[in-house]
């Protein structure tokens, strides 16, 4: 999938109207239609099916529908098991661009992902109350890096007791092994299913407090993929499963250099010290010489977080990469405005760039994950920044590990949190 880009001089960017507010809309049954007709046969590849618990509780909605986000499936699945059932779906604005009567057409609320959006709480609003539609959110935001949950924003049940409707929780298993980030959009032979759950009711919700019910949360979106895989014996055969692999285990568990490992077909290896991993049919890495450091790939990813906390901790984490920058400050497209310099250290981000023109800072305390993605829309591995006004989306120089900002955001956010907290 790409997206429509367009090469602008920064200050003409920065003249650009911004579009105005548009409330949500019940969503236009053809177009509906036409989406699931038109991925059936990517379900159907991937044997979709799904299973109903509890929702007798939650009654025929409108309701919340909360959904862990693996790939693109995710709309697809929501598409099927809530096909006789009108919902908004609340995506990122990028989705927009190019197609904004499309989106909106299927009832899609945007908003940008890790920034406070004033207006999103009054548009659910709207779209469960006016439009009588559900609502689709994915609470964490982006695609899961490495099989677990990324974080969610606290306080949540803030948002479902303002919402005062019940809530759907749905919990999909097979999305992720089929087609992970990482892998470079290759799809493998893996079985897709789903459990749809009444998660709470009103009167629930109601009786429970904002920390019971962020814990219930919490609770749903506690998973692990990779285990599931092992658990279940779902072998993936691909001779591709390990492509890409670098993408998350960027620094290597033996020497412990960065930027320095690749992924490629069933092969994890270093470049630097030459040591060499096997990922089998199972999801599981074995040193083709030596010790296996972490067998479990959500393991090794933990030791990165580790490690950058240490980082952090010590003063020393810096990213500093010259960066290709596109801006956003509409859904007509991405506008290619230059190059820049993207610096991410204890204080948060600071972009600049365009000749000394464009200089932006967010600070640590206001980012609690990263909006970072691999592959792009086909342009590149990228790292989004921004703010009501605009978005950055920054396109460092290959080896760049976007993986290891996110990481270090979502560290230097906590470090950030229990700093106010000694200071109350």
């Amino acid at each position: 999938m790409k997206i429509k880009t367009k090469t602008l001089p920064y200050e003409e960017v920065l003249r650009l109207p911004h579009p105005a507010h548009k409330p949500p809309q019940r969503p236009n049954p053809l177009l509906r239609a036409t989406f699931r007709l038109a991925t059936a046969g990517d379900l159907k590849s991937a044997r979709f099916t799904y299973r109903t618990e509890r929702m007798d509780a939650v009654g025929d909605g409108p309701y919340l529908i909360l959904m862990n986000h693996s790939s693109f499936i995710d709309l697809e699945i929501a598409a099927e098991v809530f096909r006789k059932k009108p919902y908004c779906i609340v995506c990122t604005s990028d989705g927009f661009v190019g197609k904004e009567g499309v989106m909106r057409g299927i009832g899609c609320i945007p908003t940008n992902k890790f920034v406070t959006d004033v207006s999103l709480i009054a548009d659910m609003r709207h779209a469960l109350r006016e439009e009588r539609c559900s609502v689709l959110l994915y609470p964490e935001a982006s695609y899961s890096f490495d099989g677990r949950a990324t974080p969610l924003p606290r306080r949540l049940g803030v948002m479902l007791k303002r919402l005062d409707v019940p809530v759907v929780g749905v919990l999909t298993e097979g999305a992720f092994a089929r087609d992970p980030l990482y892998n470079c959009l290759q799809k493998r032979d893996v079985a897709v299913s789903a459990t749809v759950r009444g998660l709470l009711t009103r009167q629930e919700i109601a009786e429970k407090s904002v920390a019971e019910l962020d814990a219930i949360l919490d609770g749903m979106f506690s998973f692990d993929n990779f285990t599931w895989q092992e658990e279940n014996h779902i072998e993936i055969n691909e001779p591709f499963r390990a492509d890409g692999l670098h993408r998350i285990l960027y620094k290597c568990a033996h020497c412990g250099a960065e930027g320095e490992t690749e992924g490629k077909g069933t092969r994890l290896v270093c470049r630097r010290c030459g040591k060499a991993y096997e990922l089998d049919a199972l999801g599981r890495l074995c040193a083709l010489d030596g010790e296996t450091e972490f067998p479990h790939i959500p393991d090794w990813y933990a030791w990165e977080r580790e490690e950058v906390r240490r980082e952090i901790e010590a003063g020393t984490y810096r990213l500093d990469a010259e960066v290709d920058i596109g801006m956003l400050v509409d859904f007509k497209a991405i506008y290619k405005v230059g190059s820049g310099r993207l610096v991410h250290d204890a204080d948060g981000f600071t972009l600049r760039g365009c000749g000394g023109r464009l200089h932006f800072t967010r600070p640590a305390k206001q980012c609690y994950s990263l909006y970072a993605d691999y592959y792009w829309y086909e342009l590149g591995d990228m790292i989004c920044i921004g703010d009501a006004e605009a978005q950055y989306y920054c396109f460092p120089n290959a080896g760049v590990p976007v993986a290891k900002a996110r990481l270090a955001t979502e560290e230097l956010y906590k470090r950030a949190r229990r700093g106010r907290k000694e200071n109350l």
